[in-house]
């Protein structure tokens, strides 16, 4: 009974392994289930059963098979369940399947892959090397390319990690290479690497005969990122016609379609227009089913632009909802949904309670005090509360030594006349960066003014102090070492006489008198007048005497009917039509009428029209658009998953 049987399954068996072969997955699973409704437990039957579901995308069944599969058959499908779960987006238990699969080729690449999408960016780098040096086959140059896209987003996450450079002969590792450029901050030489990464995709696709529907559609995800860096450069509107023209293809890349959209929302808050355009693609960007397409960055940045949205367009409830639920899935998020809920306070009119969260906040997390203490300074100013921003700014500790703090300080002190302590401040300022020797490219303008005020406030001793530190960033700059002369001549004469004999005041050919006469005090105008008058040569007595003296003027005629006891008319300089006694003709008093009649039954229009002006926000005054505070979270602009990466394709399995 048991032979008849196995010779019935053999035929179904070898059928079996021709479907499987020819890739027709469909009939091979249907030769499968003959078999195992005969013998359940069928190895080979089970094998290609779970294979055929995996071509065809089933996933989910394939993984209810191994799960009623006998213990020992499924020990032996190991890397088929981890790449099931992979596909389902369980990252986190496959990467617990693969722990327990034996080491081979096909394991550690699957286990680089589920790294890579769980963002360990570091252990993924490891793999991919380990794996690289221990292979030599045709699929090298795909696990480049994935090494480069590791590689790119490690810079993108700050990491110090060592990393080999970018091997940049394929137009993928290209993208990649501009990615690692953005990560840096380098936007300008991305922009030239993503350029390149075009011209080199259409070339490659075209020599592979593709159809210009492809070429477009491999293109499209260089051409988003080639947006976010124009964007970032300022270029809004080529960024966005960049954006626009990639959306009306309706790519079926739904990551691709999120960012793009997120972007546009930005660029539209930016530019004050396109409320109803940023409301549709601010729900295309965070649809729901984007998770497992986005990285964690992105899908942050793009839940705190919907919050910002909310903000921008008064949904108060809204944004408390949508706030709350960032905070839960992001917690590192709190500091910025603090400020935003500080900004719904702020724009409801209740400066004071805008104030007490932010204070509060920062009292349990002094690690924010800076960031959130600006914040904070903006929204009292707007409050008119001088006072207390000034007092926030005075306590952020060496931060407030910052060249931006300590103008706004010495602006707020100015703003309640209190020039003494703004004098200090300055003045505290450049001893500070005097004794910790930090270098700044702002601090020539920081010792410029402080050089400045206190020279306006017959300081020189302190104004020196910012000279002197200038001249050791230019030390042949004469009109600096001037002042510096006439700042050490007030309280140091000594330092005077050894900086004079540096400056060669003496040099020949000056003329010392015309100096003397001509103050330095003097404007330029004067000085001007005074060259051209020595210039001019002396007249003589004689010369004078030639010339003619000027005729007076004769007194001018009066009418021969003026009576001086008469007061002259108060309208005589008025055109006729405008004076009091002007009577119209026939003629204006009929153009009147018709201009009268002209204008009945034309008020409506007209109401329409200024009515439709006030919901059009490219019309609306600057004081209608609602202010937001500097310091308050930006929309962040959202770069593409940049590192391209080639997945791992699952061959075909032969069972014997």
């Amino acid at each position: 009974m048991m032979g008849s049987q196995s010779n019935s399954i053999n035929p179904l068996l070898s059928e079996l392994v021709k479907f499987g072969a020819s890739e027709e997955y469909e009939r091979a699973l249907k030769t499968a289930n003959k078999v195992l409704q005969q013998q359940p437990n069928e190895e080979n039957a089970l094998g290609y059963k779970i294979i055929c579901l995996i071509h065809l995308s089933r996933f989910q069944d394939a993984l209810q098979v191994l799960k009623q599969a006998p213990k020992q058959i499924s020990e032996k499908l190991l890397f088929e369940k981890a790449y099931c779960q992979y596909k389902q987006g369980a990252v986190q238990e496959a990467l617990k399947t693969v722990s327990l699969a034996d080491d081979n080729l096909k394991i550690k690449e699957l286990k680089a892959q589920i790294l890579y999408r769980l963002e360990r960016y570091e252990e993924c780098y490891d793999a991919y090397q380990e794996i690289l040096k221990n292979s030599d086959d045709v699929y090298q140059d795909e696990r480049k390319t994935n090494l480069s896209a590791v590689i790119a987003n490690l810079t993108i996450e700050g990491s110090k990690k060592q990393v080999a450079p970018i091997d940049e002969s394929t137009y993928e590792r290209v993208y990649n290479a501009a990615c690692k450029l953005i990560g840096l901050g380098q936007y300008n030489e991305a922009e030239k690497k993503l350029r390149l990464a075009e011209k080199m995709c259409r070339e490659a696709l075209s020599e592979d005969d593709a159809s210009e529907e492809d070429i477009e559609k491999e293109i499209s995800i260089i051409r988003v990122q080639l947006g976010f860096v124009t964007q970032t450069l300022g270029r809004e509107k080529e960024s966005l016609e960049i954006y626009n023209s990639i959306l009306k293809e309706k790519p079926d890349d739904p990551a691709l379609v999120a960012i793009a959209c997120n972007n546009v929302v930005v660029l539209n808050r930016e530019r004050d227009q396109n409320v109803f355009d940023s409301k549709k693609k601010i729900k295309s960007a965070t649809s729901e089913n984007l998770d497992q397409k986005l990285t964690t960055r992105q899908r942050k940045d793009i839940a705190l632009n919907n919050c910002l949205f909310a903000l921008y367009t008064n949904q108060v409830e809204f944004c408390n909802q949508l706030c709350s639920k960032l905070t839960e899935k992001f917690p590192d998020t709190a500091r910025h949904v603090i400020i935003i809920k500080a900004l719904l306070q702020a724009k409801s009119g209740k400066g004071k309670q805008a104030h007490k969260i932010l204070s509060d906040y920062i009292e349990s997390h002094p690690e924010y005090q800076f960031e959130l203490g600006l914040a904070d300074v903006q929204l009292l100013l707007e409050e008119g509360d001088i006072a207390t921003a000034t007092q926030i700014l005075e306590n952020l500790g060496d931060n407030s030594f910052k060249p931006g703090i300590v103008s706004a300080l010495v602006t707020l002190y100015l703003a309640q006349n209190d020039w003494k302590t703004a004098s200090k401040t300055l003045e505290k300022a450049v001893d500070w960066y005097r004794k910790n020797k930090v270098s700044n490219d702002n601090l020539e303008a920081l010792w410029k003014q402080a050089a400045d005020f206190h020279m306006r406030q017959g300081e020189p001793d302190v104004a020196a102090k910012s000279m002197e530190e200038l001249l050791k960033i230019h030390p042949d700059d004469k009109q600096l070492q001037a002042k510096l002369l006439i700042a050490y001549a007030q309280f140091d004469q000594n330092k005077a006489e050894s900086l004079s004999k540096k400056l060669s005041l003496g040099s020949k050919g000056t003329d010392v008198d015309a100096l003397e006469a001509l103050s330095w005090i003097m404007g330029t105008k004067v000085i001007k007048k005074a060259s051209k008058v020595d210039q001019t040569p002396k007249s003589t007595n004689s010369e004078l005497i030639e010339k003619k003296k000027k005729r007076k003027k004769k007194p001018g005629k009066l009418p021969k009917n003026y009576d001086p006891s008469v007061p002259p008319n108060p309208e005589r300089w008025l055109p006729r039509h405008e004076r009091s006694g002007y009577r119209k003709n026939k003629r204006e008093r009929d153009r009147d009428r018709r201009n009268k009649d002209a204008q009945i039954g034309k008020g409506t229009q007209g109401d329409a029209a200024n009515a439709a002006d006030q919901f059009d926000i490219t019309k609306m005054s600057s004081q209608a658009k609602q202010s937001v505070v500097p310091n308050s979270p930006r929309p962040a602009v959202v770069e593409v998953e940049g590192p391209r990466r080639k997945p791992h394709q699952m061959k075909k399995k032969k069972r014997k």
